[in-house]
């Protein structure tokens, strides 16, 4: 059995310490917003906060959320990831939808440490994160956005 706190409320997992946690989040827990994309860690599709960090669950063994802060795209309610949120609407970021919770939980990290990023900034931030549907520009401009940048050149 795992503890850990998630989107601010502390939980435990009954599965097995090396479930990948993305799979105790889903289907442990019934948070669908992370997806499962590559399963090895390199589209960003299943981003969650673990203390505030990026990270990508589904190659993170529950047992090291242990004692930890976990945040999925339901419980980011950060003024940056409001931001985000709004901007993703303005800009008009979705298409597909599926990479989304993983872009904005990447973006929502990248606006907490640094609040008002440069282009090349974002770019490095956001590089590994996928979208099939080559959203790119649009989510660039949203962050952009989201950072009180007004509105975004695309």
């Amino acid at each position: 059995m795992t503890q850990f706190i998630l989107n601010g409320n502390p939980v435990v997992s009954a599965s097995p310490d090396d479930t990948p946690l993305l799979w105790v989040l889903r289907d442990e827990l019934d948070l669908k917003g992370a997806k499962f994309g590559c399963g090895i860690a390199q589209c960003g599709a299943c981003t969650v906060h673990l203390d505030g960090v990026p990270t990508r669950a589904c190659v993170l063994p529950v047992s090291a959320a242990s004692g930890r802060a976990v945040t999925t795209i339901e419980g980011l309610a950060t003024d940056a990831g409001e931001a985000l949120k709004a901007a993703w609407v303005s800009e008009q970021v979705p298409q597909c939808g599926y990479c989304q919770s993983g872009q904005i939980m990447a973006a929502a990290a990248l606006l907490e440490a640094n609040p008002a990023p440069t282009e090349g900034e974002i770019v490095e931030a956001m590089n590994g994160n996928l979208c099939r549907c080559m959203a790119y520009g649009r989510i660039k401009a949203a962050i952009q956005v989201a950072a009180g940048e007004g509105e975004a050149q695309r």
